[in-house]
Protein backbone atom coordinates (compact mmCIF):
# COMPACT_ATOMS: atom_id res chain seq x y z
CA UNK A 1 0.00 0.00 0.00
CA UNK A 2 0.58 3.27 -0.33
CA UNK A 3 3.37 4.88 2.51
CA UNK A 4 4.08 8.43 3.60
CA UNK A 5 8.06 8.81 4.65
CA UNK A 6 9.41 11.63 5.61
CA UNK A 7 13.39 12.78 7.02
CA UNK A 8 15.06 14.81 9.58
CA UNK A 9 18.21 16.62 9.70
CA UNK A 10 19.92 19.52 11.53
CA UNK A 11 22.47 21.24 12.21
CA UNK A 12 23.88 24.44 13.58
CA UNK A 13 26.33 25.03 10.64
CA UNK A 14 29.17 25.94 13.29
CA UNK A 15 32.13 24.54 9.97
CA UNK A 16 30.08 25.31 6.68
CA UNK A 17 28.37 22.26 6.69
CA UNK A 18 24.20 23.99 7.00
CA UNK A 19 23.64 27.94 6.46
CA UNK A 20 22.00 29.74 3.63
CA UNK A 21 22.07 32.47 0.91
CA UNK A 22 25.70 31.75 -0.38
CA UNK A 23 26.46 32.66 -4.09
CA UNK A 24 23.57 30.38 -5.61
CA UNK A 25 22.77 28.82 -2.95
CA UNK A 26 19.85 29.26 -0.88
CA UNK A 27 19.83 26.84 1.99
CA UNK A 28 21.42 23.84 2.39
CA UNK A 29 22.46 21.00 5.55
CA UNK A 30 25.22 18.69 4.28
CA UNK A 31 23.92 17.13 1.21
CA UNK A 32 20.96 18.57 1.09
CA UNK A 33 20.32 21.54 -0.83
CA UNK A 34 17.86 24.06 -2.60
CA UNK A 35 20.27 26.10 -5.28
CA UNK A 36 19.59 28.80 -7.90
CA UNK A 37 19.93 27.70 -11.06
CA UNK A 38 19.79 29.41 -14.61
CA UNK A 39 16.88 31.50 -15.82
CA UNK A 40 15.29 31.90 -12.79
CA UNK A 41 14.97 28.00 -11.83
CA UNK A 42 15.76 25.93 -8.57
CA UNK A 43 17.82 22.70 -8.36
CA UNK A 44 17.29 20.67 -5.48
CA UNK A 45 18.74 17.59 -4.17
CA UNK A 46 18.55 15.60 -0.72
CA UNK A 47 19.83 11.63 0.10
CA UNK A 48 19.38 9.86 2.79
CA UNK A 49 20.19 5.98 3.55
CA UNK A 50 16.74 4.74 1.76
CA UNK A 51 15.82 7.47 -0.26
CA UNK A 52 17.36 10.45 -3.04
CA UNK A 53 15.80 13.10 -4.72
CA UNK A 54 16.97 15.35 -7.18
CA UNK A 55 14.49 17.64 -8.74
CA UNK A 56 14.93 20.97 -11.21
CA UNK A 57 12.15 23.44 -11.18
CA UNK A 58 11.76 26.24 -13.53
CA UNK A 59 8.57 28.61 -12.76
CA UNK A 60 5.62 28.81 -15.18
CA UNK A 61 4.83 32.42 -14.47
CA UNK A 62 5.20 35.13 -12.79
CA UNK A 63 5.65 35.51 -8.16
CA UNK A 64 2.96 36.16 -6.65
CA UNK A 65 2.79 38.50 -3.53
CA UNK A 66 0.47 37.99 -0.54
CA UNK A 67 -1.26 40.20 1.31
CA UNK A 68 -2.00 43.70 1.39
CA UNK A 69 0.88 46.09 -0.13
CA UNK A 70 3.28 43.27 0.73
CA UNK A 71 2.45 42.52 4.29
CA UNK A 72 0.12 39.41 5.25
CA UNK A 73 -1.23 40.19 8.73
CA UNK A 74 -0.79 37.26 10.84
CA UNK A 75 -2.70 38.14 14.25
CA UNK A 76 -5.68 40.79 14.99
CA UNK A 77 -3.48 43.23 17.43
CA UNK A 78 -1.36 44.05 13.88
CA UNK A 79 1.77 43.00 15.88
CA UNK A 80 2.91 39.75 13.92
CA UNK A 81 2.92 40.11 10.57
CA UNK A 82 5.20 38.86 7.18
CA UNK A 83 6.68 39.20 3.94
CA UNK A 84 5.20 36.47 1.83
CA UNK A 85 5.29 35.25 -1.88
CA UNK A 86 4.56 32.05 -4.12
CA UNK A 87 5.11 30.73 -7.28
CA UNK A 88 2.22 28.37 -7.83
CA UNK A 89 3.60 26.49 -10.13
CA UNK A 90 7.16 25.82 -11.40
CA UNK A 91 7.37 22.41 -14.18
CA UNK A 92 9.63 19.95 -12.22
CA UNK A 93 11.61 16.98 -14.12
CA UNK A 94 14.32 15.16 -12.26
CA UNK A 95 14.55 11.57 -10.53
CA UNK A 96 13.53 9.90 -7.37
CA UNK A 97 15.14 6.72 -5.63
CA UNK A 98 12.96 4.63 -3.20
CA UNK A 99 14.62 1.68 -1.13
CA UNK A 100 13.54 -0.55 -4.06
CA UNK A 101 13.38 1.70 -7.35
CA UNK A 102 14.30 4.37 -9.83
CA UNK A 103 11.81 7.25 -11.27
CA UNK A 104 12.29 9.83 -13.83
CA UNK A 105 9.52 12.12 -12.25
CA UNK A 106 7.91 15.16 -14.02
CA UNK A 107 5.10 17.46 -12.79
CA UNK A 108 4.54 20.37 -11.55
CA UNK A 109 5.77 22.02 -7.44
CA UNK A 110 4.75 25.09 -5.85
CA UNK A 111 7.34 27.19 -4.00
CA UNK A 112 6.59 29.58 -1.05
CA UNK A 113 8.96 32.14 0.70
CA UNK A 114 7.46 33.72 3.87
CA UNK A 115 10.09 35.86 5.97
CA UNK A 116 8.52 37.29 9.46
CA UNK A 117 10.08 38.39 12.96
CA UNK A 118 7.16 36.90 14.63
CA UNK A 119 3.96 34.40 13.21
CA UNK A 120 2.39 33.33 16.56
CA UNK A 121 0.56 35.73 19.04
CA UNK A 122 0.21 35.00 22.82
CA UNK A 123 -3.39 33.86 22.06
CA UNK A 124 -2.46 31.73 18.98
CA UNK A 125 -1.43 27.76 18.64
CA UNK A 126 -1.15 27.26 14.82
CA UNK A 127 -2.38 27.52 11.91
CA UNK A 128 -4.59 25.64 8.98
CA UNK A 129 -2.74 26.34 5.73
CA UNK A 130 -3.96 24.94 2.12
CA UNK A 131 -2.39 25.34 -1.36
CA UNK A 132 -4.32 24.32 -4.65
CA UNK A 133 -3.54 23.74 -8.56
CA UNK A 134 -6.31 23.71 -10.58
CA UNK A 135 -6.70 21.87 -13.87
CA UNK A 136 -8.24 25.32 -15.20
CA UNK A 137 -5.01 27.29 -14.85
CA UNK A 138 -5.66 28.96 -11.64
CA UNK A 139 -4.43 28.41 -8.14
CA UNK A 140 -5.34 29.33 -4.36
CA UNK A 141 -3.75 29.69 -1.21
CA UNK A 142 -5.38 30.18 2.08
CA UNK A 143 -4.35 30.24 6.04
CA UNK A 144 -6.58 30.24 9.19
CA UNK A 145 -4.47 31.24 12.18
CA UNK A 146 -6.05 29.59 15.03
CA UNK A 147 -7.06 30.57 18.74
CA UNK A 148 -6.58 29.26 21.76
CA UNK A 149 -10.38 29.33 22.43
CA UNK A 150 -10.92 26.74 19.09
CA UNK A 151 -11.80 30.55 17.03
CA UNK A 152 -10.33 31.59 14.29
CA UNK A 153 -7.87 34.77 14.34
CA UNK A 154 -9.68 37.01 11.56
CA UNK A 155 -6.70 38.44 10.29
CA UNK A 156 -6.63 34.95 8.40
CA UNK A 157 -6.73 35.61 4.63
CA UNK A 158 -5.97 34.42 1.09
CA UNK A 159 -4.85 34.93 -2.30
CA UNK A 160 -6.80 33.51 -5.49
CA UNK A 161 -4.32 33.43 -8.87
CA UNK A 162 -6.52 33.79 -12.24
CA UNK A 163 -5.00 31.50 -15.07
CA UNK A 164 -3.31 35.10 -16.49
CA UNK A 165 -1.64 35.57 -13.46
CA UNK A 166 -4.18 38.25 -12.21
CA UNK A 167 -4.82 37.75 -8.00
CA UNK A 168 -7.07 38.96 -6.15
CA UNK A 169 -7.00 39.02 -2.00
CA UNK A 170 -9.22 37.20 0.26
CA UNK A 171 -10.13 38.26 3.64
CA UNK A 172 -11.41 36.05 6.23
CA UNK A 173 -14.97 36.56 5.69
CA UNK A 174 -14.56 35.97 1.95
CA UNK A 175 -14.04 32.04 2.72
CA UNK A 176 -15.62 29.40 4.86
CA UNK A 177 -13.57 26.48 5.84
CA UNK A 178 -15.34 23.33 7.38
CA UNK A 179 -13.76 20.49 8.87
CA UNK A 180 -15.51 17.03 7.93
CA UNK A 181 -13.68 14.11 8.62
CA UNK A 182 -10.89 14.13 10.79
CA UNK A 183 -8.06 11.02 11.57
CA UNK A 184 -5.72 10.12 14.89
CA UNK A 185 -2.33 10.03 15.18
CA UNK A 186 -0.64 6.61 16.26
CA UNK A 187 2.46 8.39 17.34
CA UNK A 188 1.66 12.27 18.52
CA UNK A 189 -2.32 11.36 19.82
CA UNK A 190 -3.08 14.37 17.66
CA UNK A 191 -6.79 14.43 15.70
CA UNK A 192 -6.07 16.54 12.41
CA UNK A 193 -8.99 17.33 10.29
CA UNK A 194 -8.23 15.58 7.18
CA UNK A 195 -11.27 16.23 4.72
CA UNK A 196 -12.86 19.50 4.45
CA UNK A 197 -15.32 21.96 2.76
CA UNK A 198 -14.24 25.02 1.22
CA UNK A 199 -16.15 27.83 0.48
CA UNK A 200 -14.98 31.51 -1.53
CA UNK A 201 -18.25 33.48 -0.68
CA UNK A 202 -17.72 35.83 -3.38
CA UNK A 203 -16.39 33.68 -6.28
CA UNK A 204 -19.52 31.21 -6.28
CA UNK A 205 -16.80 28.33 -5.79
CA UNK A 206 -17.14 25.51 -3.43
CA UNK A 207 -14.73 22.09 -3.14
CA UNK A 208 -14.27 18.96 -1.06
CA UNK A 209 -10.53 18.98 -0.56
CA UNK A 210 -9.23 15.40 1.16
CA UNK A 211 -6.05 13.96 1.83
CA UNK A 212 -4.33 12.15 -0.61
CA UNK A 213 -3.30 9.53 2.06
CA UNK A 214 -4.37 9.91 6.17
CA UNK A 215 -1.42 9.45 7.64
CA UNK A 216 1.25 12.42 6.69
CA UNK A 217 2.30 13.44 10.15
CA UNK A 218 5.85 14.58 10.74
CA UNK A 219 6.55 13.34 14.26
CA UNK A 220 9.51 15.42 14.00
CA UNK A 221 11.79 17.03 16.98
CA UNK A 222 10.34 19.24 18.98
CA UNK A 223 7.17 19.28 17.18
CA UNK A 224 4.85 16.97 15.35
CA UNK A 225 2.54 18.59 12.93
CA UNK A 226 0.69 17.21 9.70
CA UNK A 227 1.56 18.23 5.94
CA UNK A 228 1.30 16.52 3.00
CA UNK A 229 -0.70 16.28 -0.44
CA UNK A 230 -4.56 17.17 -0.81
CA UNK A 231 -6.89 16.79 -3.73
CA UNK A 232 -9.66 18.98 -4.07
CA UNK A 233 -13.10 18.59 -6.44
CA UNK A 234 -15.98 20.89 -6.60
CA UNK A 235 -17.76 23.97 -8.46
CA UNK A 236 -17.85 27.20 -9.69
CA UNK A 237 -19.90 29.00 -11.75
CA UNK A 238 -21.16 27.23 -14.46
CA UNK A 239 -18.53 24.56 -14.55
CA UNK A 240 -17.20 21.64 -12.26
CA UNK A 241 -13.72 21.76 -10.53
CA UNK A 242 -10.55 19.71 -10.03
CA UNK A 243 -7.27 20.26 -8.41
CA UNK A 244 -4.53 18.92 -6.38
CA UNK A 245 -2.19 20.86 -3.79
CA UNK A 246 -0.77 20.65 -0.18
CA UNK A 247 -2.06 21.09 3.48
CA UNK A 248 -0.45 21.97 6.50
CA UNK A 249 -1.89 21.83 9.56
CA UNK A 250 0.19 22.68 13.14
CA UNK A 251 -0.92 23.26 16.94
CA UNK A 252 -2.83 19.75 16.87
CA UNK A 253 -0.48 18.07 18.65
CA UNK A 254 0.33 21.08 20.75
CA UNK A 255 0.58 24.79 20.84
CA UNK A 256 3.69 25.42 18.92
CA UNK A 257 4.74 28.08 21.57
CA UNK A 258 8.55 27.75 20.16
CA UNK A 259 6.85 29.94 17.42
CA UNK A 260 5.39 32.57 20.08
CA UNK A 261 8.85 33.66 21.36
Amino acid sequence: GRKFSYEQKTSRGAFGEAGFDEDRRIAWVEDWSLSFGPGGSFELAATSADASIKLHLSPLGSPVIHGTDGVSQKSSNGEHASHYYSVPRLETTGELRTAREEFAVHGESWFDHEWATNQLAAEQIGWNWLSLQWQDGSALMLYEMRLTDGKIDPASSGTLIRPDGSTQNLSSSSFEITPLRRWRSPRSGAIYPVEWKVKLLGEQIEFTVRAALDDQELALAPVAYWEGAVDAAGSAPGRSIKGRGYLELTGYAAPLRELGK
